[in-house]
C-alpha cells in the first residue's frame, strides 16, 4: 500500500546483499544513502535487486536516517548488453519478448558460479538461468524455492531463461 505522505525518490542500488537482508540506493537528487531493507524489497515481490539498478521507492526519515518504506518499480542497470549470452545473437528484442511467461520455481542458484536452475511448474527438464540474465532483469540473486515467471528458449545446451521475473510482479503485469 502507498504512502501518500513519504516522498518518492527515484534512484540507483549501490549495493544490495541479500545474505545481509539489506543494501543501498543513492537518490538521483543526492543526499544520503537510503537503507533498503530485505522485507520492504520482498513486499515488492524480490529476494534481490542488481547493483546499479534503478530504482523508485517511497522513503522516510528515521532517527537512523533515510530508509525505504516501499519500493515501486525496479529497472535493470544500464551497462547490461542484451546479447551477452551466444544464445540469444539470432533473436530480436521482440522475439524474446514474444515469449510467453511461464511458472516456475529455483531449484538452485550459485552467484559466485554465476548461474543456476529453475523447474518450470509441470515439466522435469531444468532450466539454465545466467547470472546476466538477471542482472538484465533487475534482479541479482535467487533463493531455492523461490516462486518465478520465466521467458524460455531451447538454447545449444538445453532449455534456457531469457527473462526471469518475480512470481508477484509478473503476475501484475500485462504481457
Amino acid at each position: 500500500m502507498e504512502n501518500i505522505s513519504a516522498p518518492k525518490i527515484n534512484g540507483q542500488v549501490k549495493w544490495f546483499d541479500p545474505v545481509k537482508g539489506f543494501g543501498f540506493v543513492v537518490s538521483h537528487t543526492g543526499g544520503p544513502d537510503i537503507l533498503l531493507h530485505a522485507n520492504v524489497l520482498r513486499n515488492f515481490g524480490q529476494s534481490s535487486v542488481a547493483d546499479g539498478a534503478a530504482i523508485e521507492l517511497v522513503v522516510q526519515e528515521t532517527d537512523r536516517g533515510v530508509q525505504a518504506v516501499e519500493v515501486i518499480a525496479v529497472a535493470p542497470p544500464l551497462s547490461v548488453d542484451p546479447n551477452t549470452l551466444d544464445d540469444f545473437q539470432d533473436l530480436t528484442a521482440e522475439e524474446l519478448a514474444a515469449l510467453p511467461l511461464q511458472a516456475a520455481r529455483v531449484k538452485w542458484f550459485d552467484k559466485g558460479k554465476g548461474f543456476g536452475f529453475a523447474n518450470v511448474f509441470g515439466q522435469s527438464e531444468d532450466v539454465f538461468i545466467h547470472v546476466e540474465v538477471l542482472r538484465r532483469c533487475g534482479l541479482a540473486e535467487l533463493q531455492p524455492g523461490e516462486a518465478l515467471a520465466i521467458r524460455v528458449i531451447d538454447g545449444k545446451r538445453g532449455k534456457m531463461a531469457t527473462q526471469v521475473c518475480a512470481w508477484e510482479t509478473a503476475t501484475t503485469k500485462d504481457d
